[in-house]
């Protein structure tokens, strides 16, 4: 069954691990990848990536991508998103721990955050807005 606009915008909202796709280079199939995100019901979705990550340079190259988060209980419900690449801005401190506090237990943030800007280099935040929707709880009546 169909998710609701609501239902669809509330799901994608909790802390799901996304699966990233984006058209890759001539005779490759799309690169698709996990990847944590943000998004609030009626925004824009965004994601951080390294600024020379191959991820990078193929949503600046399609200047699109999709993002895919599914859960199996209590029932299977997925929500995928398409769209255009509204913006990308350098990634900051404020960004990356509002999105590892997404993940992250708070008594492990500090330390992943201090792991992160001490492994991860330079940051690029990449905002989507949201064109296509495709909605399902498989197991709802």
């Amino acid at each position: 069954m169909a998710l609701t606009v609501a239902e669809r915008e509330l799901f994608l909202a909790e802390p799901h691990i996304g699966s990233l796709a984006v058209s890759a280079e001539d005779g490759r199939a799309p690169l698709l990848v996990p990847i944590w995100y943000q998004y609030e019901p009626g925004g824009e979705l965004w994601v951080l990536t390294g600024v020379h990550s191959r991820k990078a340079r193929l949503i600046a190259a399609a200047g699109r991508f999709s993002l895919l988060a599914e859960r199996v209980l209590p029932t299977v419900r997925y929500v995928s998103v398409e769209g255009p690449v509204t913006r990308t801005e350098p990634g900051t401190p404020e960004m990356l721990r509002e999105m590892a506090g997404r993940y992250i237990p708070a008594d492990r943030l500090a330390a992943y955050i201090a792991f992160a800007e001490a492994n991860h280099g330079e940051q690029l935040a990449i905002h989507l807005r949201p064109e296509h929707w495709l909605s399902a709880d498989l197991g709802s009546s």
